[in-house]
């Protein structure tokens, strides 16, 4: 395959991979947990958490998609074992938002790296998505959609103040909830996949 061919692989598969990481990283529902946990800070210090957070969730999304893989021949893992699995993760992780209440999640003390880097932004949902595109789709496709992912969070929580006013808390709230049914439905279809892929292998 030729680069010009790779390129065009890369961009046919983007929404395939793209949408479900943009699902699971859930950026209205961590928006709004970032605001709450940034409130009254200095311009400067949200700078620098917002920078200590992507960072953070760049580097492990990204370990996680280069030694996913041989993880999984280690253990023995199958690719329908681990969609059946994720798929439980992801529709547990789902159904918790769905019903929790955020504002238990906020912090104290330095939060830049944890929770606001890892879980919030590279969660287990992400880490799931990630290892399970990438078996579908290719390592291209997929740390190209993850660094897209990363990159809209960034803006959204450099701009943070200016969305709030543009959508308010209850928009933001309303956005992240309508993300988190989408991600239950992505996870019963990983379910489903899963179930039929070791029932055709039987």
């Amino acid at each position: 395959m030729t680069k010009i061919e790779e390129m065009l692989e890369i961009i046919y598969t983007l929404p395939n991979t793209f949408i479900p990481l943009f699902v699971a990283m859930d950026a209205p529902a961590g928006l709004a947990i970032f605001i709450s946990m940034t409130e009254g800070l200095t311009e400067d210090r949200v700078k620098k958490i917002v920078s200590e957070s992507i960072l953070t969730a760049f580097f492990v999304s990204m370990s996680f998609l280069a030694l996913g893989e041989f993880v999984f021949n280690i253990l023995g893992i199958s690719e329908n074992d681990f969609r059946i699995a994720g798929g439980i993760l992801l529709l547990t992780f789902a159904i918790l938002d769905l019903v929790g209440d955020t504002e238990r999640r906020k912090p104290a003390g330095k939060f830049g790296i944890v929770p606001i880097g890892v879980p919030l932004i590279a969660g287990p949902a992400v880490l799931t998505t990630i290892t399970l595109l990438v078996d579908n789709y290719g390592v291209y496709s997929t740390g190209t959609s993850l660094l897209l992912n990363l990159f809209i969070v960034w803006v959204l929580f450099r701009k943070a103040e200016v969305i709030v006013r543009f959508f308010g808390k209850g928009g933001i709230s309303v956005l992240s909830k309508i993300m988190l049914l989408l991600l239950s439905a992505i996870a019963i279809m990983l379910i489903r996949t899963g179930i039929q892929g070791i029932a055709q292998g039987s």
